[in-house]
């Protein structure tokens, strides 16, 4: 049994896919992105926008950053991954998720990062 989550507080999907889908006690968060902040060049703002996006999210499922259990970071330019190590960092103060960051070619909405969750109950 699937049970699709929404926030108000997070952007709409862009495509045919729903914000989570929350399985059993699992959530799969699908990639957040800020493309209101990407063309700002503040990658930190958005960065931060993202973590609030799923933030929000989680709340919805009645869970919080504490039962995400893997974490998938896309990065339009591996040199900001120390920025956004250091934010993302901010958002788990003892024991981090599992985590991946690659670069990759191109994003949707050209932003330069995005980030996706599974979180447990």
């Amino acid at each position: 049994m699937k049970q699709i989550i929404f926030s108000d507080n997070a952007p709409a999907p862009i495509g045919p896919y729903s914000q989570a889908v929350l399985a059993g006690n699992t959530l799969y968060v699908s990639g957040q992105i800020a493309f209101e902040l990407s063309t700002t060049g503040d990658l930190k703002a958005e960065a931060h926008k993202i973590m609030e996006n799923i933030g929000s999210i989680l709340s919805e499922a009645n869970m919080d950053y504490t039962n995400i259990v893997k974490t998938s970071i896309f990065l339009k330019n591996m040199d900001d991954f120390g920025l956004v190590n250091e934010i993302y960092g901010s958002y788990f103060t003892a024991a981090p998720p599992a985590r991946e960051t690659v670069q990759v070619a191109r994003l949707p909405k050209d932003v330069n990062i995005e980030i996706s969750v599974i979180a447990v109950k």
